[in-house]
Formats: structure tokens, sequence, C-alpha cells
């Protein structure tokens, strides 16, 4: 049964008279994100050409997915805007409070019990405002996505950076802080700026060892953690149809790594079987109705250069496996070259662990190859000499892997089952570990591979690959093999290879399933309580920021100078931290406690120039808050990379922080500040980066004439009495400055 089918059909009813209105304005063929995007503009009927990069435009997407983390924010935030009921189909999906310890079974009981005053909290509101609710072990938010609401054509937002996973069904779907998904939950439209477009030609097909996974993880390596940066990738091709729908999904949602706002495939006959495998054969016929509408213009396809930015060209019968990492998604090994950089680079060969699933590589298709590998080890008596972990998507995948004897055989090879949740891959993860410094190695098939990512460990480094390669070493053990070329020794003391894994795009008996998960909300929810008792450590009612004071900011402190990257996982730590996610106060107690201080090369560690003495970071904070003293953080390029979480701009602006000015942002992260009311700056010269000191006091000037494209200007005082002024560019545009006036966006919806 297909959700929302009357959405649905309305979206497709509309897309060829605004295609058609927007192909005349642009004056040339359109390409599938632009189709997409000019069918959904919030005014309706395009009436202008947008200048990639530059327009910010007023969109309308169909439809808002929120996992339990993010979620808990958003909907706070959305309980300050008056509203009575949400204005588009909305979802809530708990997959990310449940850490991963022993089994799927003990960890999902555990977390009902630990988490259940804010599975209440979601439970309750969701059905008060109309919002589809799917429970903790239903499974993770892009993966049920994807089988239950996804649909070519179609825009979607949501609270978590891997939203674009929907794009393996021609989606447009793109992650967002919890304050967007506000504004199109009230009613509102949602600001973008228009994107640019990078094209992937793919020709040829992938076989063998290669799989979906090992294109992203190619393009991630061309294009690097920023290369994606207020872009959408569109990936075409004979390459692009032969691939399966749930491998498109794995290339979109690691578009993340690489910055893009988001990445799309057009409707093929694969997007077609898959619709109709999950019991949404009626999608499917739309879909082949309306299909030249979910395809980019011939044009584009016989000469696409003119139409991209940039254009990448793959030839997938040429593409090996690839492993990346350590430490960053965009370090790109080709399997053939691995070994001999584990060895150059020093990287512990001994493998400890490998761990399979997560939203990027979990559905059928990722569990039948990487279980092909696991049946070897079994059938010729291979041992698996690391841990092993499998983490199903769905419980829909994981219900019909089971009924299919695919479980099992992981079973056999040792495998431990975990719960359809994150776990693993977000931090959530009481990993089992004799020395916490001792250097070693982890491989997964997740998205991200940030230290400390996955098990907090600093000395863990942490690579990633395809489900069927991360098995593959886990029977190895050994970081310098390479299944492609080398053999092992098996219990008999004889010398056996392994053969190329086996896979199937959908099941053969079709997918089941005894309980989804999903519970509908109230038809009529103004009866519903929603209860938050004030005494809770976990979930707290929000005060609105304050407005800006109408004059520019002087006497500001220098909270922290970052040092190199500076993802949201070191501005707000996942983890054992999720649990505070519904808690802006105590949340706020892990502050940049990742960020490494350029003064002092220390995590969690500033001076207090009220004291003169170093300190951890939130509480510096605080003491400058309690003093009246606003403060400044400033950071490297690609500032705010990794996950959509908006607590990274929350807490500090709770903290006191006024404004974060840096050589580059990361676009999420960027547009969080601009909605919590802060201000998002970067240097004009990057170079005035090493003129900010320790002791430095701040002043932004040109604020009380702030206006688009018009520089400001910080000034350093330096302890000395010297001082350096320059100037900071911004993105502002006339509606974000009325946000920053406001003390945050949320402030004006609350007054709409």
């Amino acid at each position: 049964m297909a959700f929302d089918i009357d959405m649905i059909k309305g979206v497709y009813a509309r897309m060829g008279e605004r295609i058609e209105a927007a192909r005349k304005l642009v004056g040339r063929p359109l390409t599938l994100a632009e189709k997409i995007l000019y069918a959904h503009l919030y005014e309706g009927m395009p009436s202008r050409a947008f200048e990639r990069g530059k327009d910010y435009v007023d969109f309308a997407p169909d439809r808002v997915a929120m996992q339990d983390a993010t979620a808990q924010m958003a909907l706070l935030q959305f309980m300050s805007a008056g509203k009575a009921r949400v204005a588009v189909p909305s979802t809530v999906h708990c997959d990310h409070l449940i850490q991963a310890k022993i089994g799927a079974k003990q960890d999902l009981e555990t977390a009902k019990v630990s988490n259940k005053e804010v599975y209440d909290f979601l439970q309750s509101v969701s059905n008060k405002y109309g919002i589809g609710f799917w429970k903790p072990g239903a499974g993770i938010i892009h993966q049920v996505v994807l089988e239950n609401y996804a649909f070519p054509g179609g825009m979607m937002i949501g609270t978590d950076s891997h939203t674009p996973n929907a794009g393996g069904l021609g989606m447009i779907a793109i992650g967002v802080g919890g304050a967007d998904a506000v504004d199109v939950m009230a009613g509102m439209a949602w600001e973008l700026k228009f994107p640019k477009l990078i094209g992937v030609k793919l020709t040829g097909k992938l076989s063998g060892w290669t799989s979906a996974k090992d294109v992203i993880l190619w393009v991630a390596g061309q294009l690097t953690v920023k290369g994606g940066t207020g872009a959408i990738v569109e990936y075409f091709g004979e390459g692009a149809d032969a691939m399966s729908a749930t491998g498109k999904g794995t290339v979109c949602n690691m578009g993340a790594e690489i910055g893009a706002t988001t990445s799309l495939f057009a409707y093929d006959d694969h997007m077609k079987a898959y619709l109709e495998s999950t019991d949404r054969a009626e999608v499917a016929a739309l879909a082949d109705q309306y299909r030249e509408h979910l395809r980019p213009d011939p044009e584009v396809y016989a000469n696409p250069a003119p139409y991209y930015e940039q254009l990448l060209e793959l030839d997938l019968s040429t593409l090996e496996p690839y492993v990346n990492g350590p430490y960053t998604p965009d370090l790109a090994w080709p399997i053939s070259k691995f070994a001999q950089a584990v060895k150059e680079n020093g990287y512990p060969q001994k493998l400890e662990v490998g761990l399979i699933g997560s939203c990027t590589n979990s559905s059928y298709e990722d569990l039948t190859r990487a279980a092909s590998i696991a049946q070897q080890a079994v059938d010729k008596k291979l041992k698996a000499k690391a841990e092993f972990t499998i983490t199903p998507g769905s419980e829909t995948v994981r219900y019909t892997a089971e009924r299919d004897g695919i479980l099992q055989i992981f079973d056999k090879m040792g495998g431990v089952v975990l719960a359809n949740a994150c776990g693993p891959c977000i931090g959530q993860w009481a990993r089992h570990m004799d020395d916490p410094d001792r250097a070693n190695s982890i491989i997964t098939s997740f998205n991200r591979n940030f230290a400390k990512r996955n098990d907090g460990l600093t000395a863990t480094r942490s690579f990633v690959a395809s489900p069927e390669i991360v098995t593959a070493f886990a029977i190895a053990g050994d970081l310098t093999f390479n299944p492609l070329t080398d053999t092992l020794t098996n219990e008999n003391g004889e010398a056996v290879t392994l053969d190329e894994p086996q896979g199937l795009m959908a099941p053969p008996l079709g997918y089941a399933v005894e309980d989804r998960g999903f519970q509908a909300p109230a038809e009529d929810g103004s009866h519903v309580e929603v209860a938050v008792d004030p005494s809770s450590d976990r979930l707290q009612l929000l005060e609105p920021f304050k407005a800006w004071e109408g004059t520019d900011l002087s006497g500001l402190k220098v909270l922290l100078k970052a040092k190199g990257k500076c993802t949201t996982d070191h501005i707000s730590m996942a983890g054992p931290w999720l649990r505070f996610r519904g808690h802006l106060d105590n949340i706020a107690n892990n502050t940049f406690i990742g960020a490494i201080n350029a003064y002092n090369d220390t995590a969690n560690s500033v001076k207090n120039q009220l004291s003169g003495e170093y300190g951890e970071v939130p509480a510096t904070a605080r003491a400058y808050k309690a003093a009246g003293i606003g403060s400044v953080v400033f950071g490297d390029e690609n500032y705010g990379e990794g996950s959509s979480r908006e607590h990274a701009a929350m807490q500090p602006r709770h903290l006191g922080v006024r404004a974060v000015i840096v050589r580059s942002f990361a676009r999420i992260h960027e547009t969080n500040l601009k909605k919590q009311g802060m201000l998002a700056l970067t240097f004009a010269n990057p170079a005035d980066y090493d003129k900010v000191q320790e002791d430095d006091t701040v002043e932004i000037v040109g604020l009380t004439t702030f206006a688009p494209g018009q520089n400001l200007r910080v000034v350093l005082h330096h302890a000395d009495g010297s001082r350096d002024e320059f100037e900071v560019k911004h993105s502002y545009n006339a509606q974000q400055i009325e946000w920053f006036k406001a003390g945050s966006a949320l402030n004006l919806v609350s007054e709409a």
C-alpha cells in the first residue's frame, strides 16, 4: 500500500506544465534536477529562471522525515510555532537512540526502557500534530523512507544529512536542520540557494567484486569532502540504469560525504521493480505515465557537458573495489593499492572488527552479496579472524532475510546481528575493547569514518568499503589481504580463495514482515496531551533566543580557534550524548569538546580570559555568558562538515556565542547557524585566520547597515594594545538578515 497517494498524484499532475514553463524561461533543455526543482517552487508556476549557486529560492517540499535524535529538538520548536497540525506529510523514525552492545533483541529492549521518556514524547507529539510514527526497531529512517515514502520526481527534506538516500528512487531529498523542517511542517516556504549541478556519466556495468558502494567511494576520491558543496550530483547513463534502486540509494546516501546538497538518479525499470516489490505498484504506474518528466531531456543525455558545472565520467567495467580512510571518507584507495597504503602509512594491519549494514548498505541485495562471502567461509572451513556485526536497515529487510536463511549464514560465520538501528555508525556502540588507547583498525560499510565517530576512541582507524569487501576482510582479519587475488589458509591448512560475491536485487519470494512498526496519528489530535516533565534531564521546553540588540557587537571574547577539521561531531558529539538531544542546556555540556584548540593543539582546553586559566570549552562559555559577555568561534575550511545536527548551532547559541568566523562552511551547518540567529561569516582573506590571537577581544562592525552582498568588518583588539582589522563575507539574503535581527527564524514563525 502506498502512503499519501493523493499527494503523489497531485505532484505528477502539475509537473508537466511547470517543467514546460521552466524550459521556456531557461531557454534550453533541462536536467532531471532542474525539472524537479522548478516543479516544486513555493510560488507554483515558474516566473523566472534562477542562477545556479547565486539565487535563493523558496521551495515547497512534498514531505518531511525526522529521526528520533533530531526530531526531539525539531518538534520542540514546532510546538513553539503555534500550529495545530503539520501542513505536509511528516514522519518520525526511532533509530538513533538504540545502543549496540549485545545483540538485536536485548539491545532493543534495553533501549525501550532507557529511552521510554523520549519515545513517549515523540509518540505523543506525533499523535497530536498528525505525524506518522515509526517505533524503535522499525528500522533506520532512510531505508524505511526508501521502502515506503520515496517516489520519483518528489521533493523531501529530512533532519538527517543522509536524507539523500531517497535519490535512489529519483527523489530530490535534502538533509536540513530542525528549524527548516519546522518551516515546512508549518506550511511555510523552504529556502535554498539554487544548486549548481555536477553530472556523473556512468557507462559499462558493475561486475565481480565491484558494487554500487565503490562508485561513490571513487567519486569521493575525485571530489573530496567539500567538492560537492552547493551542488546536486546527478548520475546518468547506461551504467546508472543498470544499477539496482537500492544500489542507487547507496550512492546517493554517501553524497553527503562530498558535501553535496543531494544526489539523484533518473527513473528507470529498476526503480519500477523496486516500487512494485515494496507494495507501491500504483506509484510505479504513475511514474511510468509521467516518465518523460522523471528523466533528463534527451539533449542532456546526448551532450551532457554544457548542462553541468562539472562532469565526471566513469566506465563501471573498469572500476575496482575501493577502501576509503582512515579519518575521512574521501581518502580513496583502490583495493589493488590498499595493502601498500596500509604498510606505508603504518595503519594497524590486524583487523579487529568488520561491521556491515547501516542506512548506507543494509538492503536485501547488500545482505545477500555479503552472505555469499560468509557462506564460503563456512563451506571452505575458514574461521573469521575479526569480530563481525550485521545491522539490517529495516524490520522488513530483517524479517525477509531471516525467512530466507540469510541471517543464519552470518550466524554460522560467527556474526552478531544488531538491532534495526544506526548503532555503531553514529557512535552508539558499546565496543568491547581491552585497551582504548591501543592503535587498532576497523572496517565498515557505513558512510562516515571521522576520528572517534564509531566507538569514541581516538586510536581507532576506521575504513569504509562495500559489505562484501568488509565481510572478506573480517574473514581474513588482515587489511593487507586482497580478496580478488590472495589466498587464505583454512582449518585443514589448505590455501583457498574467495569467489566473487553473488547477490539478489530483490527477494524471490517477495518482501515479508509481521509488524513494520508504524503507528498512524490521531485524526484529531486536539485532545492529545504532550507532557514534558520540568525536572526531566532529557527533555526541556525551549525559551526563545534573544533578539539582536540593534548595535554592532563589541567586547566579544575568543572562545575557540578550531584547528583543521571541525565537523558537527567535533562541535556536538553523538554516542552517549544522544540521550540529551531533547534538553538543550544539558547537551550544551558537550559543545566543542572534540574540537582542537589551535593555540595548544588540545581538545576541550581553552583559555578563560576572565580568570586567565585553561578549562573546558562549555564551562568557559558559560563563564562568559554569566558575565554578560558574548563570544566568537573561529574555524578553518569546510567548518561544520558531517551530520545535519542543528544542535551544533543551537548549543553555541545557547552558550552565548554570537558569531562563527571561518575560512569556509559546509552547507547545512551554515544554514543552521543562520536559522538560530547566529552570524555565520567567512574571512574575505583566508590568511586573516592567522591574525586571531588567544587573548583577543572582538568587534563586529557594520551590523546597523547589514545588507545582502555587503561585507562586515572584524576588529581584533590584542592584549598588548595593538589591533588588527579585516573584512568578512557573508551569504545572508534579506530574509535571513531578519532571522538574525529577530534572534532566530523560529521567532519569526511564532509571530506569523
